[in-house]
């Protein structure tokens, strides 16, 4: 008896030791997840529209038809990034993900409580790096810090009503994904 008891305690904890390192393996192995799947259509520090989902093709799974969305795939190697997103008249979100589909930070309109949502992506390194302003408070200048050097920026525009739809796409076309130096030199998109 206790031998076929310690059998099934060594087989369940071999389970779920393969168990674990499949699920913490897997997203690093696959090879059409959304930074991949964005790569033909999306250029990077660049917010592309994405069309809207139709239920034989859509560009990311679950996309939800009510809202317009946008994508902006960042590469913070050569610096950090200026984003500038105008809300639109229902809800606006952004999310950041890193460059294997890890959430990390997250802002939506009511938020943010302004008209246009800006704020600047960096690594903690490039952070340090800033020089220190006493003039610029928290509250003026929004920083988000990126765990990794690649991900992607997910922009979405409620729109109501479908007679609404333009009017969201509209927001998300005037969205800004650009290099710091860029935003600053005044450069477009």
């Amino acid at each position: 008896m206790i031998r076929w008891l310690l059998l099934f305690c060594g087989g369940a904890l071999l389970g779920g030791v393969v168990h674990l390192g499949t699920i913490i393996m897997l997203p690093r192995t696959a090879t059409q997840d959304a930074y991949a799947r964005l790569a033909p259509i999306a250029p990077v520090n660049t917010v592309t529209a994405l069309p809207v989902p139709k239920p034989d093709n859509a560009t990311m799974p679950f996309m939800d038809p009510a809202f317009a969305s946008a994508v902006c795939r960042y590469d913070l190697a050569q610096g950090p990034l200026k984003l500038t997103v105008p809300v639109s008249l229902a809800y606006t979100s952004i999310s950041f993900y890193t460059r294997y589909d890890v959430a990390y930070y997250a802002i939506n309109d009511r938020a943010a409580g302004r008209r246009v949502v800006e704020l600047d992506l960096m690594t903690a390194e490039q952070r340090g790096q800033m020089p220190e302003d006493e003039e610029i408070t928290a509250a003026d200048r929004l920083i988000v810090e990126s765990p990794t050097t690649t991900g992607i920026i997910a922009i979405r525009a409620l729109a109501p009503e479908p007679g609404l739809m333009p009017m969201a796409q509209g927001a998300i076309a005037n969205a800004r994904c650009m290099p710091q130096s860029a935003a600053q030199s005044g450069g477009g998109r």
